[in-house]
């Protein structure tokens, strides 16, 4: 079971703010999606972006829970970048004002977080990792471009099956200033929205 609280958000979500141009943007991802489960494949998506540290982080998150909510099987999520930085403080706070169980499991200059969704499902662990990573997969993967710069500057993600551009604009933008905390939950917001119309619409 999702959490409550966590739950509650996902329900007040409205993918109907979602324009037509920007579902035509998700659109590919739906198909990867629904490719690997009329084929009763193990779904791979890992989120790319420069740091690894804000978007690609709320994006691995928000697409395993929604999943999870769609009763998605055998769907795994990563994250990753060009360079590996820390998952910056104030993501990991976003994720757990929507519901997430957030634990820090080790103190670092790149600490590793619990990200826990529901009761009795393993957390997703979330620090900042670059794409060749031992922890991500290595084949047979959708990678997810969600910054544009990480787009651009990586041509070639090896071992990816498929290679989706889906960029968000970067909440750090708003760093250390009075608007920062709404500004990440705008984009986690965002994320969530574009993640739960995803799932919506896979047939299984």
């Amino acid at each position: 079971m999702i959490f409550s609280k966590l739950s509650e958000k996902i329900d007040g979500l409205d993918t109907s703010i979602i324009s037509k141009e920007r579902k035509a943007i998700l659109q590919p991802l739906i198909d990867f999606i629904q490719s690997k489960v009329d084929a009763k494949q193990m779904i791979n998506l890992n989120f790319i972006c420069t740091h690894n540290s804000r978007r690609s982080h709320l994006s691995q998150a928000w697409a395993q829970v929604l999943g999870t909510y769609y009763g998605i099987d055998n769907l795994f999520c990563y994250s990753a970048g060009t360079e590996a930085t820390a998952l910056f403080p104030v993501a990991a706070e976003t994720l757990s004002n929507a519901g997430f169980n957030v634990e820090p499991l080790s103190e670092s200059q790149n600490p590793v977080y619990s990200l826990k969704y529901a009761e009795n499902t393993h957390p997703i662990i979330g620090f900042s990792k670059t794409i060749a990573s031992e922890f991500n997969p290595k084949s047979g993967f959708a990678a997810i471009m969600t910054c544009s710069s990480a787009d651009q500057g990586c041509p070639f993600i090896a071992g990816a099956e498929k290679r989706i551009p889906i960029t968000y604009e970067d909440p750090k933008v708003a760093d250390g200033t009075p608007q920062q905390i709404e500004k990440y939950e705008e984009r986690s917001t965002q994320i969530a929205t574009e993640m739960k119309f995803i799932f919506s619409q896979i047939k299984h």
